[in-house]
């Protein structure tokens, strides 16, 4: 397993737990990255920071410190 902020450009997989506490928990949860849903890394910012993932069929931008939070199982290379 790893974090969200550890994956490059083209990888993906299926979120095995979303941690943080209160607000920030609450707001992952409410953007769809919930516990077995299919992330994949679209786009990695030029200075690393923010990624582009794509889930749900929508694309979502999210900061690397809130994709710290998510633990997920990564799909075979």
């Amino acid at each position: 397993m790893t974090t969200l902020d550890k994956l490059s450009a083209g990888r993906g997989g299926t979120i095995a737990q979303v941690g943080g506490e209160g607000a920030l928990r609450r707001r992952l949860l409410d953007m769809g990255l919930t516990p077995r849903t299919k992330v994949k890394v679209r786009k990695v910012a030029p200075m690393g920071d923010p990624i582009e993932l794509t889930l749900r069929g929508y694309e979502l931008t999210i900061r690397l410190e809130d994709a710290r939070e998510i633990l997920l199982e990564e799909d075979p290379a």
